[in-house]
């Protein structure tokens, strides 16, 4: 009786009905001691940290199950329905480029047909790029392994310029017409400029200035955060880097140079007279003749060596040849300039043209010496 009132309330307070079958009481009991069991595990379990906390990874690395790059879970947020796997923004920017890329076809020249794929390389940029930006956000959606950056852009930053570069050359292309038009000149471009610009200038409020546009904001919120690439993270600090500081002068001590004694005395030298010219005749052994020496002649005054004349300028009174050695003319000189002598030979000149030529003035009457 005892036993059967002690597990009346045990039953109860396992929530069992008091009409169930002597079978159910057994299997009661035998959840009882695994229910205290699990409780004693779960209390010594640390709580499990909110699913809205940043779980940040060990040197940048993205923590486990997660996609590469991403160092955050972002915290629960509403369900964003979109138009297949593309969200609204994106089917609208995907119809905007659309309608560009089949006007880029048509003529941008009122006067002959000039598209902007005829125009050597213009296309790159009014064209080529927004296409390319377009093409990547729909490979995001379709492969999202894929590419997901462009350099250190991501893919709505690289649209964001895209389409930013390429309104502002077909605005530029319009101000150039109506400057024209201003001067005086004709309207020589057609409506496909103005409808392109329109184009791109939407595709800019679709990457730019989505983020802050009730309706197409909701593509930017609630996403995961990552790492951002090395080329777009805060720059590193500089330090200026030490100038080398000259080591402080320190004399030598005096045991550092030898004393004078140490040096060789002056009679460790052979004396001159024990060095012989290297001219000089060895001695021969026995007697030996003298030779008389010839007595030098006083030089006359004609042999003596001449002073070097020293060269000077002259300007001739008219019009004259400067020959060479076989009287044909070289060059003039005349009154108008200066003429440099370089040798006075008495009856004639030796004289130096400025381009280098050497000549003869044998008429040197009447010349004045500078």
């Amino acid at each position: 009786m005892t036993e059967e009132k002690q597990d009346e309330p045990t039953a109860e307070a396992a929530g069992v009905p008091e009409d169930t079958a002597p079978a159910d009481e057994v299997q009661v009991e035998a959840a009882i001691p695994a229910a205290e069991a699990s409780a004693d595990e779960g209390a010594e379990t640390t709580e499990p940290a909110p699913a809205d906390e940043a779980v940040a990874a060990p040197d940048g690395a993205a923590p486990d199950g997660a996609a590469p790059d991403v160092v955050a879970s972002a915290p629960a947020a509403a369900v964003q329905y979109g138009i297949g796997p593309f969200s609204l923004r994106e089917v609208i920017l995907a119809g905007v480029w659309l309608v560009a890329f089949v006007v880029s076809f048509f003529s941008t020249s009122s006067f002959g047909f000039s598209s902007v794929w005829t125009s050597g390389i213009d296309w790159i940029l009014t064209i080529g790029v927004p296409t390319v930006a377009v093409f990547l956000i729909v490979l995001r959606r379709l492969s999202p392994s894929g590419i997901r950056r462009v350099g250190s852009l991501g893919i709505d930053q690289f649209a964001s310029v895209a389409f930013s570069v390429a309104a502002l050359l077909w605005l530029g292309r319009i101000w150039a017409q109506i400057a024209v038009t201003i001067a005086g000149g004709p309207w020589v471009t057609s409506w496909v400029i103005w409808v392109e610009f329109v184009l791109m200038l939407a595709g800019v409020v679709l990457t730019v200035f989505a983020p802050v546009i009730p309706g197409l904001s909701e593509d930017f919120a609630h996403r995961a955060e990552i790492v951002a690439h090395r080329s777009a993270r805060a720059a590193r600090p500089v330090t200026v880097r030490p100038r080398p500081v000259a080591p402080a002068y320190q004399p030598a001590p005096a045991e550092a140079y030898a004393a004078p004694e140490a040096y060789a005395a002056p009679e460790a030298y052979a004396a001159p007279e024990q060095y012989a010219p290297a001219d000089a005749e060895q001695p021969v052994a026995g007697p030996q003749e003298t030779a008389p020496e010839p007595v030098a002649e006083p030089q006359s005054a004609e042999a003596a060596p001449q002073p070097a004349q020293q060269a000077f300028w002259a300007l001739a009174p008219e019009e004259r040849d400067v020959v060479d050695d076989y009287d044909t003319p070289l060059f003039r000189i005349g009154p108008t300039a200066w003429a440099l002598v370089i040798e006075d030979r008495g009856s004639a000149f030796v004289i130096r043209h400025e381009d280098g030529r050497i000549g003869y003035l044998h008429d040197v009457s009447g010349v004045t010496r500078g």
